[in-house]
């Protein structure tokens, strides 16, 4: 099997299951022109997202990273006409390309992108009772996931779904001695997520576009 032949299959389900529109293709079109790195979801991930999110019928959803509005539109277009998404970005130049793709598929009244730090944007969506939420996506800096994990429990109620994003790391995730920080951050994620009995998770790997990585999939219980 090679990358070739993977991203030959993607783009088979892609075209059969999760054709693009006009609001994706621009969007990562936008995203391109404007030098933003080209590290969005695949279409069939972002197909896959948006299930799950219908079928976990969430209202509200929180994503943690948001590029340029891919798989914020994904989502978005998973939500009733009055849900609720809200998307964290760290650069404010990300997040307003984000904000005009979203705009450009009809998402802006359901969708809202914050800047900054989402470790500092987090205490204030806590602040302001913006939970809980019922779908979460963590899709940022890696080294700090096991802290966007322990957000998105106080973030959430009993029955949300929360995905990370990018947890195989190309198999690296197995190196207990490696001092990458995403994947350091990356293996006590996952053991926090192990440890928790407030979660039942699991994890699953991938081929395919975007190379050979994996996800991380749990349920709030309590």
């Amino acid at each position: 099997m090679s990358q070739e032949q993977w991203t030959a299959v993607d783009r088979y389900f892609t075209d059969q299951l999760a054709p693009a529109d006009e609001a994706l293709t621009a969007a990562l079109t936008t995203a391109d022109a404007a030098g933003l790195p080209a590290i969005n979801v695949a279409p069939n991930q972002g197909k896959l997202l948006h299930l799950l999110a219908r079928i976990q019928g969430a209202r509200t959803v929180l994503e943690i990273g948001t590029l340029g509005g891919y798989s914020t539109i994904w989502l978005g277009r998973a939500l009733p006409d009055d849900g609720r998404l809200i998307s964290l970005e760290y650069d404010p130049a990300h997040a307003e390309v984000a904000r005009a793709s979203l705009a450009r598929a009809g998402l802006d009244k359901i969708a809202e992108v914050r800047t900054g730090p989402a470790l500092e944007t987090l205490p204030v969506l806590e602040a302001e009772g913006a939970g809980p939420f019922d779908f979460v996506f963590i899709d940022a800096d890696k080294r700090n996931n096991p802290h966007y994990l322990e957000w998105s429990l106080k973030l959430t109620r009993p029955g949300s779904v929360i995905v990370v994003d990018n947890v195989v790391r190309n198999g690296a995730v197995t190196d207990a001695s490696s001092d990458d920080p995403s994947v350091v951050g990356t293996r006590r994620m996952t053991e926090l997520m192990a440890a928790n009995p407030r979660l039942s998770a699991t994890a699953v790997q991938t081929v395919g576009t975007k190379g050979y990585d994996g996800f991380a999939l749990a349920r709030v219980l309590a």
